[in-house]
């Protein structure tokens, strides 16, 4: 039997798309140069994948969860956890977590019978406030409604996360977010008699941040300079730490997570993978791909795997901007030419997209994602560029994001036999 080889799978967030008609009915990865990707494809198996299961819109949450080889309809609970977990939270056993945005609320905010009024949302991500977020988040971090306390901490740009700690709580509470610009926040509802003590509390923290955040200086200095103020606090997400056997223990390997989110990175905490700190990679376009690509290798020196996200690709997509996501699909090539060039040489390599986020749509859908897995173990395929369409009469056919590591450990080797 012959020496177990090192993975690693490189995901393009929400990389995948539809035909746009700004580009000639063609998806950013059919108009970006993108010389490395098509090596990997031509030189290895190339397939579609669903992340989840054919037609089901996946979460960066749910979606990579399953391609580490975890079933999200047996082990999610909601993304809060990880996202408070991915920036360095405290979770106690109880706490309902949420991931949040800092977002921009023009009106005066009332709650009306239930309900929020008097306000809409202009701007779900405060034109991604990217400075600032650490002063906003203290001012409502400790913050005491009844008996609950809520913590609160920021992420990357206009992102945070929201800790509820105490007694009688639960999880089943309905978004704040509205997941929309031109309309009020949405009042949470709970699903039972815990879950509505956490509605209760949610929608006073909401109107609370909103009460405290509107006049801040930052808002103060940012409406000066002709930008949008982060004056609320938006959370979803609702869920509470769910029971995960350790991604070292489920695979016989360990495991290394190169990520730029806090959602991502709290998935990979909660595993007991090793994240690493990566400068430079600010989760946005800016980001310094190279700098990812370096510590997968990094960490492939004392790892047997990395999974390892670029969230760029996502941002076009979410932004209906397709020149951006075609830039974001050259940062992947990027990305993956200086780990192909400086990994080893027997590295077993995937490529692929969590989700699809089409221009045309601007968040996630159920379509497929492409596919492709290069290295020694490989039979290659007659497939010979990397993009939606290409890979359709590749050797992978259509698999789920849960089949792709029992694939990869398969091919590295590590694999233990079922049965005799």
């Amino acid at each position: 039997m012959s020496a177990p080889t090192k993975g690693v799978i490189l995901i393009g967030d929400g990389l995948a798309d539809r035909a746009v008609p700004a580009l000639d009915g063609r998806t950013p990865l059919e108009v970006a140069d993108t010389p490395t990707l098509d090596q990997i494809a031509a030189e290895g198996e190339c397939g579609q994948m669903d992340p989840i299961g054919p037609g089901i819109r996946a979460g960066s949450d749910t979606s990579h969860l399953a391609i580490l080889g975890y079933d999200p309809f047996e082990v999610y609970t909601g993304r809060g956890p990880f996202e408070a977990l991915g920036i360095g939270m405290e979770v106690k056993g109880g706490d309902i977590c949420f991931r949040c945005n800092f977002a921009s609320l023009d009106g005066e905010l009332q709650m009306t019978a239930g309900e929020f009024t008097g306000a809409k949302i202009v701007d779900r991500r405060a034109q991604r406030i990217s400075e600032g977020t650490r002063e906003l988040a203290a001012v409502v971090d400790g913050m005491t409604i009844d008996d609950v306390t809520c913590y609160v901490k920021e992420s990357v740009e206009h992102r945070a996360a929201l800790v509820m700690r105490g007694p009688g709580l639960g999880a089943q509470v309905s978004d704040v977010d509205p997941h929309d610009a031109d309309m009020p926040p949405h009042a949470a509802v709970g699903d039972n008699d815990a879950s509505q003590k956490t509605a209760r509390v949610l929608n006073q923290f909401v109107l609370r941040s909103w009460e405290l955040l509107r006049d801040h200086p930052v808002n103060r200095d940012r409406i000066t300079q002709g930008k949008l103020p982060a004056n609320i606090i938006l959370p979803r997400g609702a869920g509470v730490a769910p029971d995960l056997k350790p991604f070292a223990e489920r695979h016989g390997i360990p495991g290394a997570c190169v990520v730029e989110t806090g959602l991502i990175a709290g998935i990979g905490r909660y595993l007991d993978m090793t994240v690493p700190e990566v400068p430079g990679a600010t989760g946005g376009l800016d980001t310094d791909e190279l700098a990812l690509a370096k510590a997968v290798v990094d960490m492939l020196q004392s790892h047997e795997f990395v999974l390892c996200n670029l969230k760029a690709p996502d941002l076009g997509g979410h932004d209906s901007d397709p020149q951006s996501k075609v830039l974001a699909a050259r940062k992947f090539d990027n990305l993956a030419r200086w780990v192909l060039e400086n990994a080893p040489a027997d590295l077993h390599l995937a490529i692929t997209s969590d989700h699809c986020t089409p221009i045309v749509f601007g968040d996630h859908t159920g379509d497929t994602v492409p596919l492709a897995i290069r290295g020694p173990a490989v039979r290659p395929d007659s497939v010979r560029s990397f993009d939606e369409r290409a890979v359709v009469g590749g050797a992978l056919v259509r698999i789920r994001g849960f089949d792709l590591m029992p694939i990869l450990t398969n091919l590295m080797g590590v694999q233990e036999k079922f049965g005799a």
